[in-house]
């Protein structure tokens, strides 16, 4: 017959606590899932709530544009003193590349041909690549001398992506009309549509005769058209300007 010792509470569960322990249980565990950073009340509270967006920072104006060039005042009444000047203000090198190129032609000339920047082959003289050479075809075609034209860039260095916009607003239109006012052409022929907000002209129109640029002084008649990248690269916009130069010239002549 079995003796069965009888063991007191205490006996009991010290006995089954190193049963487990013997077994390399020494922890608890439970099924349900548990909380391991505990939040107070408050705290509980206050995540359940719905949260009221938090307002955004006022956006910071953005500083306005320097002026190119400085006041108007301050600029040279003449050409050769002008040019020297257009070639060595720094205000105009934001986003430029490469050597400041200036004009070259003379004063009062019979054509003056405003481009907006420098290409990309330009190193000392003024469209010396590939588009200097179709705009000397093209006046060889319209039977001007290349002599006897005067040729500027809107821009003294080559700047990808212009902002033509900001920068006519920020004096480069007023540049222009004062080069345009001391060269004193007869006509003007602009080539390329996002600089014709430089001489105050509708620059939606690719290709057209134009008002008479808006300055002090003789003004002289403006002809658009396309830019010389864009007259070197499609042969329709060589021919839609071609069209509309001897339209406009037989009609001046």
């Amino acid at each position: 017959m079995n003796k069965h010792t009888h063991l007191s509470f205490a006996e009991a569960l010290s006995a089954t606590q190193q049963w487990w322990m013997d077994a390399g249980v020494d922890l608890i565990f439970e099924d349900s899932p548990q909380a391991w950073l505990d939040n107070s009340p408050e705290e509980e509270a206050s995540a359940a709530a719905p949260q009221a967006p938090k307002a955004s920072p006022p956006a910071e104006a953005e500083p306005p544009r320097p002026r190119l060039g400085g006041e108007p005042g301050d600029w040279p009444g003449d050409l050769e003193n002008f040019i020297a000047w257009w070639r060595s203000d720094h205000s105009f090198d934001t986003g430029g590349i490469g050597p400041r190129i200036g004009p070259r032609g003379p004063a009062a000339p019979p054509l003056m041909v405003l481009v907006p920047e420098p290409e990309p082959e330009d190193q000392e003289t003024l469209l010396s690549g590939p588009q200097g050479r179709l705009l000397e075809n093209m006046l060889r075609a319209m039977g001007i001398a290349a002599q006897d034209v005067y040729l500027a860039s809107a821009l003294p260095r080559r700047t990808p992506m212009a902002d033509w916009a900001g920068l006519a607003d920020a004096g480069l239109r007023e540049i222009t009309l004062h080069h345009i006012g001391l060269v004193s052409p007869e006509r003007l022929l602009v080539l390329g549509r996002n600089i014709l907000p430089l001489t105050d002209n509708d620059p939606t129109k690719n290709s057209a005769i134009l008002p008479e640029v808006n300055h002090e002084g003789p003004s002289p008649v403006v002809f658009a058209g396309w830019d010389l990248a864009t007259l070197l690269t499609r042969a329709k916009a060589r021919s839609t300007f071609w069209r509309g130069w001897l339209n406009w010239t037989e009609g001046k002549a």
